[in-house]
């Protein structure tokens, strides 16, 4: 398979390129040459949002290269999405746009499905507006320029595990290996749903390669790990003295602190949010082959690549810095100890 992935050098679409690498795939990189790519590949540069006289796409235009799939995970301007896949659309054979489960109109009811109705509002032609409407823009202009039956669009939630650049899963790795108290946002048994990136990966590929087209949810089946899960394998692997102290919803939202935000990942039981991140079926990706390691692996994994990078996790410049800030934990740990 040839595959060309738009982007590859940094969390998603790294992860992409070194699944398809180990397949021994013929794999592409187009990318602003900001990271270094993986091995095993060919890289063109070059700035999407730019016109092609000051570098955007015209590497890619110029390049005699041919494509079996289009991998795209760009999450800003739909016209950028537009603007790539009209030029590969006779060069390529699918276009699969890594898009989101926040396409879907707000508030998803719990136990949605690809059937949900998505936000209104979106253009393939749009400037950047807000995410939601972006990634839907985006899913309209893959299909506008490959046709319903050539564009895979892989709506993903909650995304975890090597390379990580938001700043979730590392954020509470390195907060449990400080060690001491630790105020957990309960409950514990609190349901999650999320995807390892390489799951994710891997998923993609063969969807891929067996011709998928449409959208799909890909997260993990709702209940694959809880809070306490989550929490309970990251004191595991750092190895620290870290007491986890589980806090109820309510004592939280008194203390004002900003639920996925300040606590990343965590959001309180009962509310929209909770139902949009962790509640949808993913009963079609399962059909499709969909697998997700335990929580646990993307845990202990995710610190080993921290720890081999030196222990600080990259950060996009274009996210907010995540996390509950030493003081209000500590206020807010007084009180449930008082």
């Amino acid at each position: 398979m040839r595959l060309l992935v738009l982007g590859g050098t940094e969390f998603v679409g790294r992860a992409v390129v070194e699944a398809a690498v180990a397949r021994s795939w013929d794999v592409t990189v187009f990318h602003r040459g900001r990271h270094a790519a993986p091995e095993g590949v060919r890289s063109l540069h070059g700035d999407r949002t730019l016109s092609d006289t000051d570098g955007g796409l015209a590497a890619l235009a110029e390049s005699a290269g041919e494509w079996d799939v289009v991998v795209d995970t760009w999450a800003a301007a739909p016209r950028v999405v537009r603007d790539s896949a009209r030029l590969l659309a006779g060069r390529a054979g699918r276009y699969v746009y890594v898009s989101s489960s926040s396409v879907y109109a707000w508030a998803p009811p719990p136990g949605y499905t690809e059937d949900a109705p998505v936000v209104a509002g979106a253009s393939p032609d749009a400037e950047q507006t807000d995410y939601a409407r972006d990634k839907r823009g985006g899913e309209l202009a893959a299909v506008d320029a490959f046709g319903a039956g050539r564009s895979l669009l892989v709506r993903c939630g909650l995304i975890l595990g090597p390379y990580e650049n938001i700043g979730r899963l590392p954020w509470w790795l390195a907060r449990i290996a400080q060690g001491g108290p630790v105020l957990a946002p309960g409950p514990r048994d609190l349901p999650l749903q999320y995807i390892d990136v390489r799951d994710l990966a891997t998923w993609i590929l063969d969807a891929a390669q067996a011709g998928l087209s449409g959208p799909y949810t890909v997260i993990s089946p709702s209940g694959h790990t809880t809070m306490g899960g989550l929490l309970d394998a990251c004191a595991q692997v750092t190895g620290g003295d870290a007491e986890l102290r589980w806090t109820a919803p309510e004592v939280i939202a008194a203390a004002g602190i900003e639920p996925w935000m300040q606590l990343p990942v965590w959001v309180p039981p009962g509310s929209d949010m909770h139902a949009a991140l962790h509640s949808g079926v993913v009963a079609k990706a399962v059909a499709a082959g969909l697998r997700c390691r335990p929580v646990e692996e993307t845990v202990a994994d995710t610190w080993a690549w921290l720890e081999s990078i030196g222990g600080a996790a990259p950060q996009r410049p274009d996210r907010p810095v995540l996390g509950l800030d030493p003081a209000t934990e500590a206020k807010v740990l007084e009180v449930l100890e008082a």
